[in-house]
């Protein structure tokens, strides 16, 4: 379509070409010759304006969360003297609100500078880049473009808050089980000493043993044994919900929104692992998403980092149920140990996989993420009446509702009156 009016000019031309030719007329000719070189010179002034440039972008947040903002500087030299009257940067980053496109007149030997700050609004890995440029002659004949390779990613952390009001149960026991298991970090539990090899960190020398022995000699160290906290995030596919405003519904489907009971058990999750590390307690992570994410639990300051890379590009494309995952993974949870549970499911089975590892003297916290608020079907009273019968603490989140205020006080667990219906709805 861009190209109908320069085959139009073209083939008028030619036409008056023919006329010239047919009846001799001088007028023809001259308007055939100007016809022609105007589309040409309007070609070669769009292909000669988008020669000569080049793009340089600097990008100062390489790491960010929900909530902050990315800040990047692009600049467009111009390496020719010639001036370029009309230029206009494309920019193809996926990086959502991200606006870094502009149009401008370069002179020659000059440049021009932009900063772009773009708010973050979802977690996730994008793509700053690469960029297009653009540009067209006077009359609007030709618009040509010209790819710019190079690109940078930022990475955009769950938002994460502080949860003063949020007590785990495990947080009361007087400590957990020796677990015997040799740690590749520092804890308070030396297990042996064996001598040095390349690689091994300055602060696990045993100067003592080094010294009565002429060589240098190195710690090993075990789990530290108080009660552990994982952190189980159902990312099951069926089991999602989505809230979409009357604008929102008409959009594609595949858009993310901020408003879906996986961001908000994602912003939970990624919450209550930052509370627990606060706490100076040992905190792991478990997620069957687009693939299987299992963190063990460390209580260093690094561990926290390391989950918010797992949740920032955790997507809930698992096609393993909450049950599922309970049932693969609990192995890993001994006795004494802390599992906080974070779905939006109403599937009683995954209730029946926590009643077993009752059993096995398995703390539980569940954190309910209420899919009817995002309109789903059903509420999860049934879900909470069994967990009631089994006195596990279960939080309810809903869309709208701020997390601190959901985890601020402990829930009842008393046997509620609608016990008996809720066994018929599960069983």
């Amino acid at each position: 379509m861009r190209y109908l009016r320069p085959l139009g000019l073209v083939l008028l031309a030619l036409l008056l070409f023919v006329a010239a030719h047919g009846t001799g007329i001088d007028l023809f000719f001259h308007l055939s010759y100007l016809l022609s070189s105007i589309v040409i010179v309007a070609y070669l002034w769009a292909w000669l304006n988008l020669r000569g440039l080049s793009l340089r972008r600097e990008v100062f947040t390489h790491r960010a969360q929900v909530g902050d903002v990315v800040r990047e500087r692009v600049t467009l030299i111009n390496h020719w003297f010639l001036p370029k009257l009309w230029i206009e940067v494309i920019d193809r980053s996926n990086l959502p609100d991200h606006s870094a496109g502009f149009v401008t007149y370069l002179p020659g030997y000059e440049q021009r500078r932009w900063v772009v700050r773009t708010p973050c609004t979802i977690r996730g890995k994008f793509r700053l880049g690469p960029v297009t440029l653009a540009s067209s002659d006077l009359l609007g004949l030709f618009r040509l473009q010209r790819d710019i390779a190079g690109d940078n990613e930022v990475l955009v952390y769950p938002r994460t808050v502080p949860l003063p009001g949020f007590v785990l149960p495990g947080a009361e026991l007087p400590g957990g089980q020796d677990l015997r298991r040799r740690a590749h970090h520092v804890t308070p539990n030396v297990a042996a000493i064996r001598d040095y090899q390349p690689g091994d960190s300055f602060n696990r020398i045993h100067w003592r043993s080094t010294a009565r022995l002429g060589r240098l000699i190195v710690k090993e160290f075990e789990l530290d044994p108080t009660a552990e906290v994982y952190v189980a995030l159902d990312m099951h596919e069926s089991v999602q919900q989505a809230w979409w405003s009357a604008e929102g519904r008409s959009a594609v489907r595949g858009q993310r929104t901020a408003e879906s009971t996986e961001e908000y058990a994602v912003h939970a999750a990624a919450s209550i692992a930052r509370h627990v590390l606060d706490q100076n307690r040992a905190v792991g992570l478990i997620a069957w998403g687009q693939r299987r994410e299992v963190i063990p639990p460390e209580r260093e300051a690094r561990q926290l980092y390391k989950i918010l890379e797992a949740l920032a590009e955790l997507r809930a494309y698992g096609s393993a149920s909450l049950a599922e995952v309970l049932s693969a993974e609990s192995a890993r949870f001994g006795r004494n140990c802390t599992l906080v549970v974070i779905t939006p499911s109403l599937d009683g089975r995954w209730v029946t996989g926590v009643q077993h590892l009752l059993y096995r003297g398995v703390r539980v916290v569940t954190v309910l993420i209420d899919a009817r608020s995002f309109g789903g079907g059903r509420g999860n009273e049934s879900i909470r009446a069994r967990l009631a019968e089994l006195r596990v603490p279960a939080y309810t989140y809903e869309r709208g509702q701020s997390l601190v205020a959901a985890l601020a006080h402990t829930p009842l667990i008393a046997l509620p009156k609608t016990s008996a219906a809720a066994n018929v709805a599960l069983s």
